[in-house]
């Protein structure tokens, strides 16, 4: 049976993290040319690992499903990067930002961790000025910072609303450099489908070459998977189309627990769905609620209207507005963390407050922002936001405020991984968003691209050396070993089943009843009723999965339809565990909301005594229950209270 080891160090908080790295193995330069690392997606957690462990001199081979590595979805991170360099003297610290985010994740998450990931932030702003990221600036050259929700003091850099872009930009050039030096071996439009797994250690991949429909096998002496979130098992989200749990679920398949799956993130600011054919969501930057308020009217006849058309929301006096957030929240305002102001929003639209003709959507209004600072400097800030949204629109934000409603954004569940980033699995890990390790039950604003930076150039190279160490006198993997030949059958002969069905329904018609599944009883909201009632029509969609599902195109070629067929397979499966660890949660805390455990004032309320654990799931096998391991949570640092941001 698998035992857990958080291999967390011994020793003072604040001293963990150095001793760690004096106490582990190093691999000399000479060695570190015999060694092969696979990294299994290109976003800024596995470009960074990449590029920095090419750089040390490792053999790296680098795989995305894109044409190109810097088409990761880190690219539409818009709003920013954490980081506690206390450049606003607002007495920002370490200590703070690792409070805020111990805070923000509502108490579940590894304190080690987390101070790690506040301790190297400063770093990774340094690295990033270095590659020639362009982020903002005062007019004396000094870089800009600016707020986001859950904090009181101002740490996230940015470039624009186009933060993602730059950074990748950044690391995606550090990436070129090395395939340049021949340590990077580049595999686009190549899709993981398999890890294989020889005396125990991983030492491999079996892909899909996404262009001839080819079947490739490769070896390393570790892999890396940072391959992203599953947010798209709701189809309906922030993602990119592509994106997809697979990766991280065939390391579950495999053997390595998956963490936390209940924990997803709803973003507060998203356009709301305008239609039956949307395809994907829009996200609308958080860094858009330091200077747009949010409001809906105060009276309900004033929300008919305006559900009807009769009335736009320049017509709606001020006093008969509601700053709901700046009134239940005035020490943060419209600032509160993401899953405070979602759920907040969600509230006023059920009282039947919303303000378009759905129902659900809230305004952020611009108009005291732009009569206090001018229309210039919120140009400045948000212009390419506010284009964006009119293009998606037809509304020109400058004039109506922007409409807005929650959207799947973000996944804290992930891969379990020790202090090291290894899975369960020796020469396994998981980076960045992929795995579980730093965000708890939610994750604060601009946090996302600080834990995907330094896992990738201030962790995981430090941590993969303590492993490979012993791994020196391997000689290189052979891909014709047993275990290679046994799973790229495996990946074929799941392919081939699911291409033979030769149902009537689509790959997308399964994806949206999925979703639709996932965000009613698994959303915003859960309960023990609704939870197993999603478990049981889960169940019955893999029936009508495997006996209707049509799959176009050929077999031997590019096919779009059996790549998302693979991936939707997964989503299956991946939903039905979201919801038992949902289920099996039986409190409130951050992301995940039982209706069953709420305070008084209708906030979330956590059971400390019963649920200060991570749930890490074991897989069995097919159409077994999984086995629920728990990695008890020792806060010896912060003290455990009921989340406030009043």
């Amino acid at each position: 049976m698998t035992v857990l080891n958080s291999k967390i160090p011994a020793g003072p908080l604040a001293e963990k993290w150095s001793s760690h790295k004096a106490a582990i193995k190093v691999v000399s330069p000479a060695n570190k040319r015999k060694l092969d690392i696979i990294v299994v997606g290109t976003g800024l957690a596995g470009g960074s690992a990449a590029a920095s462990m090419a750089e040390m001199g490792y053999n790296v081979k680098a795989f995305c499903y894109q044409d190109s590595g810097r088409r990761a979805h880190s690219i539409a991170a818009q709003g920013g990067i954490n980081a506690a360099k206390n450049y606003q003297n607002d007495n920002d610290s370490v200590h703070r930002l690792f409070y805020d985010t111990i805070k923000g994740g509502d108490y579940r998450a590894r304190e080690a961790n987390v101070h790690r990931l506040a301790e190297v932030s400063g770093d990774i702003i340094d690295q990033c000025v270095a590659q020639g990221v362009p982020f903002a600036r005062e007019y004396g050259g000094t870089l800009s910072n600016r707020s986001f929700g859950g904090v009181l003091v101002s740490r996230t850099f940015y470039a624009r609303g186009q933060t993602g872009q730059q950074l990748l930009l950044g690391c995606y050039a550090s990436m070129n450099r090395m395939i340049g030096q021949g340590k990077i071996e580049m595999h686009e439009r190549n899709e993981l489908l398999d890890i294989v797994i020889i005396d125990g250690k991983a030492r491999g991949i079996i892909t899909r070459n996404l262009v001839t429909g080819e079947i490739e096998r490769h070896g390393a002496h570790a892999v890396v998977i940072a391959t992203g979130g599953y947010g798209n098992v709701f189809f309906l989200s922030t993602n990119a189309m592509g994106c997809n749990g697979g990766a991280a679920w065939q390391a579950y398949k495999n053997g390595a627990c998956f963490a936390n799956p209940c924990y997803v993130q709803i973003h507060p600011t998203c356009i709301p769905i305008h239609g039956e054919q949307q395809s994907k969501l829009t996200l609308m930057s958080e860094s858009l609620r330091n200077d747009g308020r949010v409001w809906t009217p105060k009276k309900k006849e004033d929300a008919v209207k305006l559900q009807k058309g009769q009335i736009t929301a320049n017509d709606i006096a001020e006093e008969d507005r509601d700053f709901y957030l700046e009134r239940r929240y005035p020490s943060y305002g419209n600032l509160v963390p993401r899953d405070v102001a979602s759920r907040a929003a969600k509230e006023r639209c059920d009282e039947g407050f919303g303000v378009n003709e759905t129902g659900k959507a809230v305004y952020l209004d611009f108009k005291y922002s732009i009569e206090r600072l001018g229309k210039d400097v919120i140009e400045a800030r948000y212009g390419n936001l506010f284009q964006m949204y009119e293009k998606i629109t037809d509304q020109n934000p400058y004039e109506l405020p922007m409409q807005i409603y929650p959207a799947i954004h973000y996944t804290m569940g992930g891969v379990w991984v020790d202090y090291n980033l290894m899975t369960n699995i020796p020469g396994l890990y998981a980076i960045g968003e992929a795995n579980f390790s730093d965000h708890g039950a939610n994750r604060l604003g601009a946090s996302a691209l600080m834990q995907g930076l330094a896992d990738g150039y201030f962790v995981l190279p430090y941590t993969i050396g303590d492993y490979l160490a012993d791994e020196i006198q391997v000689p290189r993997i052979d891909v014709n070993h047993q275990e290679f030949v046994k799973k790229e059958k495996a990946v074929t002969d799941r392919m081939t089943r699911l291409f033979n069905i030769k149902g009537s329904k689509s790959v997308d018609s399964f994806h949206k009843r999925l979703g639709n599944i996932m965000w009613e009883y698994v959303g915003m909201a859960r309960n023990e009723d609704g939870l197993k009632l999603a478990i049981k029509e889960i169940q019955k969609l893999r029936e009508d999965f495997y006996k209707d599902l049509c799959i176009t195109g050929d077999y031997n070629a590019m096919n779009i339809e059996l790549e998302k067929a693979g991936r939707v397979e997964d989503f299956i499966d991946l939903g039905e565990l979201m919801a038992r660890d949902a289920l099996d949660r039986k409190e409130s805390c951050g992301g995940h909301y039982r209706e069953e455990s709420t305070t008084e004032d209708g906030e979330a309320k956590r059971n400390d005594e019963n649920f200060a654990y991570v749930s890490a799931w074991e897989y069995q096998g097919e159409g077994k229950d999984p086995i629920l391991h728990k990695e008890e949570l020792v806060f010896e640092n912060v003290k455990l209270t009921q989340r406030s941001y009043k």
